[in-house]
């Protein structure tokens, strides 16, 4: 068994990408010429620690046995979620996972009527029908988490067509992990969106373990963004641990998309912190490397530490950051809870549409 030293080393090195055999389209990202002010860094620590928040406390309510069914957790993958979607418009569109309360979260959804879904109660966003895996509010440009690994893409490569047809500069975002990029909804939908030009951004979260299997192991070639010069688009990998060079790299994308070139492929490199799901046992990983990555590459830790050594926050507003999240979350848990469950009459109603 690896060493706890090596592998601290093993989760330090991953952001030297280096690591990875560039070819193609594929470049890495490490210093993004960003442009960004101290409201709009505070604005994202903030959402990655409301992220960090929210998920962690389902955590722990799922445990309680309060949340029925499953519930995938991404703590540890915030730079990623955050990064991307900060990148975005309020008109433009997400496709999120079955991972995917840190999307919906990041694209602006409220964490009260997320917990509220997440009880089954009928004040969720989708009256308590959806559950954690199918949250989807279009006002907010979310079309829907998807409980299919792979079935963001077909969705998404259809709201791309719309947005081409309707002449609008809006982009379409769809998130996916390691294991759906070998997914035959995968290779079509990039070869449709190359083909047409489609304003969409694929973004693969590697947070290397597709469900048990490691990502090393299972994905062929140098890396899952080589793979965007087999449809003639530009690939990015990024460090997923840094929200920043995530930004950088995704603003690209979406400039890209948005002015009429077609998609991009970005793969963050980033990691999850708890199984995959609750309940999973691990086996297939050490405490000893998830130790190691929380030690060197956690994204909220590193952002911190950046904001306070530039001198853009001190340690008081970012304790009052984490203080004011903590506030709002057990506010919205207690919307949640009070909140009444659906009607027995209800349960077949915005199922089909009345011609």
């Amino acid at each position: 068994m690896p060493t706890k030293t090596l592998l601290a080393q093993q989760a330090a090195s991953l952001t030297d990408l280096s690591i990875y055999r560039h070819s193609g389209h594929m470049h890495a990202h490490t210093k993004p010429a960003l442009h960004i002010n101290a409201r709009q860094k505070r604005a994202i620590l903030k959402r990655m620690v409301l992220i960090r928040v929210f998920e962690e406390k389902a955590g722990d309510l799922f445990q309680q046995k309060l949340i029925p069914g499953f519930i995938h957790l991404s703590i540890g993958q915030e730079a990623s979620t955050v990064g991307s979607c900060s990148a975005l418009r309020p008109d433009d569109y997400i496709i999120s996972t079955h991972r995917g309360h840190a999307h919906i979260l990041a694209k602006g959804a409220d964490p009260k009527y997320m917990y509220a879904e997440l009880f089954g109660k009928a004040a969720g966003y989708c009256k308590g029908k959806g559950g954690s895996m199918h949250i989807a509010d279009f006002s907010l440009g979310i079309l829907g988490a998807n409980g299919v690994v792979g079935g963001g893409f077909p969705i998404m490569t259809g709201a791309g067509l719309s947005i081409k047809l309707r002449k609008t500069d809006q982009v379409g975002m769809v998130f996916f992990g390691d294991g759906a990029s070998n997914r035959g909804t995968f290779h079509e939908a990039a070869n449709m969106a190359a083909v047409f030009k489609l304003p969409i951004v694929f973004v693969c979260e590697n947070n290397y373990y597709a469900s048990t299997s490691r990502a090393d192991k299972m994905v062929s070639g140098p890396s899952i963004a080589a793979r965007a010069c087999a449809y003639g688009m530009p690939g990015h990998f990024v460090d997923g641990s840094n929200v920043l060079d995530v930004l950088g790299a995704v603003q690209e994308a979406v400039d890209h998309a948005r002015s009429g070139n077609g998609p991009s492929l970005i793969e963050t490199s980033t990691y999850r912190y708890r199984g995959h799901f609750e309940g999973d046992k691990q086996k297939y990983r050490t405490a000893e490397e998830i130790h190691a990555h929380k030690l060197h590459r956690d994204p909220i830790d590193r952002f911190e530490k950046l904001l306070l050594i530039e001198g853009t926050l001190t340690r008081e507003d970012i304790d009052a950051v984490w203080e004011g999240v903590n506030a709002r979350i057990d506010e919205a848990i207690r919307f949640g809870m009070e909140a009444p469950l659906p009607q027995p009459e209800d349960a077949l109603k915005d199922l089909f549409v009345n011609l």
